[in-house]
């Protein structure tokens, strides 16, 4: 028996009051019947680059890949003279009344949409959309993080970052970056978090993380899991690209 969490990287924020980076695509899930048997190939996505001028959306997250499943890397934020949120796992922010993109369903959910000039989206969650921007220049909070307590104890990943704006606005709960004006916040490492949008450069996404848990030990493994155990089980958290077989 086992579980298993995938999660992709997060997107960059967006530029001048763009929107909040999507989170990375999240899935948790079981091994269908036979569990964990064979040998599986972990490939854990980067997070994308915060955008740094007009015209260019926040880079989108790359995507990760575990066993039986893979996720899809987040949407970049929307910046000036890119207005619209990138689609992906989680949708980024958009900006000056654009639209956030789309989710992945299973994965995470739609950025928030702007609703005025300088008040721009939050990037989705798997948790939860973003949140929409509004008159008054506030900013759309980036959307909650996925729960999993699968390494013992209850975490969340894949939160969105918050949208940027002329007032500091928070992330999500999974390790979204913080949007606001100067400056915004990049997410946590490994947690498929959303970066912040900024009223300059908005912030980078966080890379994603793998996590298996099996009652029997791996006969084999590659890229330097770190290695727990919980109660009767053994837990092997990925932050890298690697391989493992039981």
């Amino acid at each position: 028996t086992g579980s298993f969490v995938v999660v992709a990287g997060g997107a960059g924020g967006g530029y001048d009051a763009g929107g909040g980076g999507g989170a990375g695509g999240m899935i948790a899930g079981t091994p269908p019947s036979g569990g964990f048997s064979g040998s599986f190939t972990i490939s854990v996505g980067g997070g994308g680059a915060g955008s740094t001028g007009g015209g260019v959306t926040g880079s989108d997250g790359s995507s990760s890949a575990g066993p039986f499943t893979s996720c899809t890397g987040g949407g970049g934020g929307g910046s000036f003279g890119s207005a619209p949120g990138s689609n992906g796992g989680s949708g980024g922010g958009g900006r000056r009344s654009a639209a956030g993109g789309t989710g992945t369903t299973g994965q995470g959910n739609a950025g928030g949409q702007a609703t005025s000039s300088y008040g721009s989206g939050g990037g989705g969650g798997k948790g939860a959309a973003g949140g929409a921007g509004s008159a008054g220049s506030a900013a759309g909070e980036g959307g909650d993080g996925g729960l999993t307590s699968i390494s013992g104890s209850q975490v969340k990943y894949a939160g969105g970052g918050g949208g940027g704006s002329d007032n500091p606005n928070p992330g999500g709960s999974g390790g979204g970056g913080r949007g606001q004006s100067v400056p915004s916040t990049a997410a946590s490492a490994n947690s498929g978090g959303g970066g912040g949008g900024g009223a300059n450069a908005g912030s980078a996404g966080g890379s994603g993380i793998v996590i298996l848990r099996s009652n029997l030990p791996a006969s084999g493994y590659s890229g330097a899991p770190t290695i727990t155990t919980d109660g009767a089980d053994t837990i092997y958290t990925f932050t890298g690209s690697g391989a493992i077989s039981f």
